[in-house]
């Protein structure tokens, strides 16, 4: 008997421990099909409103219904004209000063004899005309000089592609249409043949290559120089598809690392192969100063020259918070409500356009309690959920990077999130959707490069068509060590003196 019984109990231990089993992996799917039912139906928003508590409320509804029945004791009826309130006129917003006017005077017929002009209504249309494509011919006279002296022709002035027909003009259109409104070539030749110009795939292909390798000393000389006096960067990465000779019917999967520098409001996209260790290390080896990511793990313990210091991004804790309510909204909202202040805290320093030394201030005074509150209350509730359901996961990813999470407090300069990077990545995430993916690797590192010179014209108020078309006519005859007097955040007009 005592033998059955200690087989039982055996069964028994055993068949809980599969219950247990069973039960993770039914939270883990759960999980799974919250994740995909909301990337098919849900809101993309991250943005956090708080229920309002049922006792409030029906408290709330009581007050009302009890403050109903008093006012109908004293209910006096009587009947009132209603007014119709005049409808307001729609206000048309002016059209801005710098568009240029075409003035078109459509007189009266008929006018008899002495009338007397009194004045004048004017209306102001919005016109467009198609993309216009034109030719410039450069017409250059040779003369003979007297006594057999030889012959003389005006210089040709330097062209972005030596011996082709392609302008600056048709060049920047190419490329401001693909990295900046996302539209693949192929798109760009049926804008072409609607206006008559037949160009082939491998021609635009080309102009694309050839204008690339114009700018390609410009970007070498802004990486080099990117972590000059940045002792402040941030970090991201977002995948990309790149055709490969050695990968048939299949892409490769290669990585823009997105770097920052949040003081200088400069960003740098970078193209690599694989997403390992080994990228940011060799960026970074002689980086000293503060990185902020994510959680990656690529980031963590980084082997550099210098010296290097981990800071936490909120905003992808907050994430897993947000995707957790379905699961345990009593948890995830309380969380949530903490990280909202912390988040009001920093919109109301902005606001103010407080110093760092305020800003680090008013983070200690006021952020590090309530960070504090968030840490003790993880560790207490941590231990009671399963660790594959959504809360579990958002609990534990944030604990383990809870000291670089803390880590922006002590710096006003530093920023509690990295969304402006990830803002800066929107483009790229933009495209790839449009175009699916690049060509080889080497147009993927074009790619790099004009994604990061448009990301530092929208950073700097830069108008990306003014300042590529003056770079593509000049950058053959700049000077090499004056190379950074092109990039977007120094540039200035021929018509400014340098």
């Amino acid at each position: 008997m005592q033998e059955q019984v200690a087989d039982i109990e055996e069964k028994v231990l055993i068949s809980k421990k599969e219950l247990d089993a069973l039960r993770l992996k039914l939270e883990e799917y759960k999980r799974q099909l919250e994740a995909l039912k909301r990337m098919i139906f849900g809101k993309k928003s991250e943005r956090f409103i708080p229920t309002i508590d049922s006792k409030q409320l029906s408290l709330f509804e009581d007050l009302v219904e009890q403050t109903e029945q008093e006012i109908e004791k004293y209910t006096v009826t009587y009947q009132r004209e209603k007014k119709k309130a005049p409808k307001k006129k729609p206000v048309r917003s002016a059209i801005p000063s710098h568009f240029p006017r075409v003035k078109e005077v459509i007189e009266p017929e008929n006018i008899p004899e002495g009338a007397v002009k009194i004045g004048e209504e004017v209306t102001e249309l919005l016109e467009i005309k198609p993309l216009t494509i034109y030719v410039r011919r450069i017409v250059r006279p040779k003369y003979a000089l007297p006594e057999e002296a030889g012959v003389v022709i005006a210089e040709l002035p330097s062209l972005p592609i030596p011996k082709g027909n392609a302008a600056a003009s048709l060049l920047t259109f190419i490329l401001i249409s693909k990295f900046l409104d996302h539209l693949p070539l192929y798109r760009i030749l049926q804008i072409f043949k609607r206006q008559e110009l037949v160009v082939s795939k491998s021609t635009i292909g080309g102009w694309v290559k050839q204008a690339s390798e114009l700018l390609r000393p410009l970007y070498d000389n802004f990486k080099e120089k990117f972590l000059e006096d940045a002792p402040y960067i941030q970090a991201d990465e977002s995948p990309i598809k790149v055709q490969d000779r050695e990968k048939k019917k299949t892409t490769h999967r290669g990585f823009m690392w997105v770097y920052r520098n949040p003081l200088k409001n400069i960003v740098l996209f970078d193209y690599h192969k694989g997403r390992g260790k080994a990228v940011p290390e060799t960026f970074l080896k002689d980086f000293t100063g503060t990185l902020q990511t994510d959680g990656y793990k690529a980031y963590q313990n980084l082997k550099s020259q210098g010296n290097i210091t981990l800071l936490g991004c909120m905003a992808h804790a907050r994430r897993y918070f947000e995707k957790a309510l379905d699961n345990d909204p009593k948890r995830a909202e309380h969380i949530l409500l903490l990280i909202q202040k912390l988040y009001k805290m920093e919109r109301k320093a902005r606001e103010k356009q407080a110093t760092p030394e305020t800003i680090k201030r008013y983070r200690m005074i006021y952020a590090l309690p309530i960070l504090n509150d968030m840490e003790t209350y993880m560790n207490e509730e941590v231990h009671k959920l399963l660790p594959k359901s959504s809360i579990g996961i958002a609990m534990r990813y944030t604990l383990n990077i809870w000291q670089n999470l803390k880590q922006y407090i002590y710096d006003g300069r530093y920023e509690i999130d990295n969304n402006n990077i990830e803002n800066a990545i929107r483009p790229l995430a933009i495209g790839r959707k449009n175009y699916l993916f690049a060509g080889s690797h080497e147009a993927a590192e074009n790619h790099a490069m004009l994604y990061t010179f448009f990301a530092n014209c929208k950073t700097h108020n830069v108008k990306p068509y003014e300042w590529l078309i003056d770079v593509l006519d000049r950058i053959a005859d700049h000077k090499a060590n004056k190379l950074e007097e092109l990039l977007p955040q120094n540039w200035k007009p021929k018509s400014v003196k340098q």
